[in-house]
């Protein structure tokens, strides 16, 4: 019987070790180093902010080496991962150091740090893939030019890190949505026969971001902090990406996108032009639903996530027509 395993059952083996493994180290490392991450100020503008003050923050930075770490070892990783994880770093990094800051760093900054990783994940995608992108639902390709490519790239990455990084000020709202949606996009990737070495990295991720939950659930005992949404965010744009169908980052992260983008569109508006929207509705997304619907953090994640699943459900029956 043991004569006739094959070197795919090994690999089958190996792969099914990793995934254990992402989770119970994530884990073991969140109880044995959250008590070296900064603590939490507390927000003074958002529902129930204060609450948080004295929490540990940070914890992205975590489940983000954790996840890198068990990439390396059972990833077998191409030199595009491997690009792509050293992204995932800096943008893991560049939070961190923002989540350590006695002084939060500036929007401009922040925002500027994000345009040149989004920047070097379009180099790195088309260096790789080609510009041809696949109309779900009318069931088309279309070749898109290189450069006019690259910087809907820039766009999608740059979009991607922010909105999912302003949605993060529920316990467990943040990294429930991004689970939600990568395993969306994973199933998709699946239909689309996409890269399947990229494919384990984007279930490891998940099970990370599980781990993490475990303690991040309401009443949350850690929080991520900028260090893991910003990660997230990078990930889910080139987990889109990988599928061949980077329009479909709209339905699959839909959530993410009205919770936290709505947020950043009325600011920049207000900011640049001088116009005002929502002006009765408190942003981001998930303060109004607490504040004004009186939903319990409980709800709200349910809630949110339900929305998400219907849309993820929707968005793969549209891929497979």
């Amino acid at each position: 019987m043991i004569n006739n395993i094959t070197n795919g059952d090994y690999t089958d083996i190996i792969s099914f070790i990793g995934i254990m493994a992402a989770f119970f180290c994530t884990c073991f490392f969140m109880v044995k180093c959250s008590n070296l991450l900064p603590k939490d100020m507390g927000r003074a503008y958002a529902h129930d902010g204060k609450l948080s003050a004295g929490k540990p923050r940070g914890a992205g930075f975590i489940f983000v080496l954790v996840f890198l770490g068990v990439a390396l070892l059972f990833g077998g990783l191409e030199r595009e991962n491997l690009i792509y994880l050293v992204l995932t770093a800096a943008a893991m990094m560049t939070g961190f150091l923002d989540d350590c800051a006695k002084s939060p760093w500036g929007e401009y900054k922040k925002g500027f740090l994000d345009l040149v990783i989004a920047v070097m994940v379009a180099i790195t995608f088309l260096n790789f893939n080609d510009s041809q992108v696949y109309l779900a639902g009318i069931n088309t390709d279309i070749e898109i030019p290189p450069v006019i490519f690259g910087i809907l790239v820039v766009v999608l990455v740059w979009t991607s890190i922010n909105v999912t990084n302003c949605a993060d000020g529920v316990d467990g709202l943040s990294g429930t949505l991004t689970i939600v949606t990568l395993i969306t996009i994973y199933m998709i990737g699946q239909l689309a026969e996409f890269d399947e070495s990229f494919g384990y990295l984007l279930l490891l991720f998940v099970t990370c971001i599980l781990g993490y939950l475990w303690f991040n659930a309401t009443p949350s005992i850690l929080m991520m902090g900028d260090a893991g949404s910003r990660a997230m965010g990078l990930f889910i744009a080139i987990a889109i990406l990988k599928t061949g169908s980077p329009f479909l980052y709209i339905p699959v992260a839909i959530v993410l996108i009205l919770d936290g983008g709505l947020g950043l569109l009325k600011v920049a508006l207000l900011r640049f032009l001088k116009i005002k929207i929502f002006t009765n509705t408190r942003l981001p997304f998930h303060d109004h639903v607490r504040k004004v619907w009186n939903w319990s953090n409980t709800q709200t994640v349910f809630r949110f996530a339900i929305v998400q699943i219907v849309a993820g459900i929707a968005t793969v029956y549209l891929y497979i027509l």
